[in-house]
């Protein structure tokens, strides 16, 4: 017996090494989801041509300097656009795809199989970071190029670009993983999770500049990532200046390190305590 046991061991300890870990699946699991993701061309077109389709839009209609401020209405748009275009590949994306997955019972099949449930959602991490990367590199260009937008340049404004981007991709598509729980099948989720995302543009400042939104529809988006993305990224690109235009009076960078801090960390105990991996008529 215990011959056959020494025997045997060296080969279980050998398949057991070699099995990868939750953090190489997860890599191996992102690159799956960008190819799905690339596969749905409908997706790919309307994730990254909505928000710059609007940026062109707003961003051309209401090109008139703002007083006092230093920029142009432009500007103010395409700073904000950036926000939303961040959200739209992580909060939007995520709620939509995840709770189609869940209503196909894909969920449920990965449910049951080896993979560490940890690796699912790095997978989703990866896409969500990749897509937002490049959603971001494209309204920047835009921006840049169109409607005479500065980029940063200095490396503290880069830096600052990029924990307010990093922070805030976080806490969007950890919030976009707790919606993915509330439509009640995949063909709902669409109107589950545009909708709120859509409201949320128009008081948090994207759409409409902040000074012009009534203080309790502001109040309301100051409870959400959205509003101190916006409010950021237009104390990045925008000029000093500018900042007489927020209600505050200035940029605030502490308070929305401290907001989005908060949601990354929040929406995680959220998507802790409502994540399903089976839809409600499985149980």
């Amino acid at each position: 017996m215990s011959t056959d046991t020494a025997s045997t061991t060296p080969a279980v300890r050998q398949s057991t090494a070699s099995v990868p870990g939750a953090w190489a699946l997860g890599l191996s699991r992102g690159v799956l989801e960008l190819k799905q993701f690339i596969r749905k061309r409908d997706a790919v077109i309307f994730t990254f041509a909505f928000p710059v389709v609007f940026l062109v839009l707003f961003a051309s209609i209401f090109s008139d300097d703002v007083p006092e401020a230093g920029v142009s209405a432009s500007q103010l748009y395409a700073a904000g656009m950036v926000a939303a275009g961040i959200m739209s590949t992580s909060f939007q994306s995520l709620g939509i795809s995840i709770a189609i997955e869940r209503d196909e019972k894909v969920l449920r099949r990965l449910r049951g199989t080896p993979m560490p449930p940890a690796a699912y959602f790095l997978g989703k991490v990866w896409m969500v970071l990749v897509t937002g990367i490049a959603e971001t590199a494209v309204l920047l260009l835009v921006g840049a190029t169109l409607f005479d937008l500065d980029l940063p340049t200095t490396a503290a404004k880069w830096l600052a670009f990029g924990w307010i981007f990093v922070l805030g991709i976080t806490g969007c598509a950890l919030l976009g993983i707790a919606i993915s729980s509330l439509p009640r099948s995949g063909s709902t989720a669409s109107s589950v999770v545009v909708l709120p995302f859509l409201i949320l543009q128009f008081i948090s400042g994207v759409y409409i500049p902040v000074g012009t939104i009534p203080s309790w529809l502001l109040d309301i988006s100051s409870f959400f990532p959205l509003k101190w993305m916006c409010q950021g990224f237009r104390g990045i690109f925008l000029p000093e200046s500018a900042a007489v235009l927020e209600p505050g009076g200035g940029w605030e960078f502490g308070r929305i390190a401290l907001v989005l801090g908060a949601w990354c960390v929040g929406g995680l105990v959220l998507c802790l305590l409502t994540f399903r991996w089976k839809s409600r008529r499985d149980g």
